[in-house]
């Protein structure tokens, strides 16, 4: 069964919360800078990462941004292909349709096929 994550030849695994590390932050930005020198890029939240997607962060206690600014230029940069870990939704009590940006939710068997069909795999 192909799936459409095909054109991307890079992916970025977010599992660290916005705040109390620049992990999110580390990420994000190794995914734009691999976007702009035009590697397909998709982006999977995991864990504590999938916070990252929520709307109306404030900042953090170290007077950290929140993920919101970095997340709107995503698309500027093509990077369309926005994966979220079903476990790690569920954990936080969340559904997709709560989240800032438009995402596809992945079992775990959806999970291991989206790694292995990876070459690259970055994560922060």
């Amino acid at each position: 069964m192909q799936e459409h994550h095909d054109d991307s030849d890079l992916l970025v695994i977010l599992r660290h919360a916005p705040h109390g590390s620049s992990w999110l932050r580390e990420g994000l930005d190794a995914a734009l800078v691999a976007a702009a020198f035009g590697r397909g890029v998709s982006l999977l939240f995991m864990g504590e990462g999938v916070t990252a997607l929520l709307p109306g962060q404030q900042l953090g206690p170290l007077g950290q941004k929140g993920t919101a600014a970095t997340l709107d230029m995503l698309e500027m940069y093509d990077i369309e292909t926005l994966l979220v870990e079903e476990q790690g939704l569920s954990h936080f009590g969340l559904s997709s349709d709560e989240l800032m940006l438009e995402v596809e939710c992945l079992s775990p068997a959806a999970l291991a096929r989206v790694l292995s069909g990876h070459r690259l795999v970055l994560t922060f």
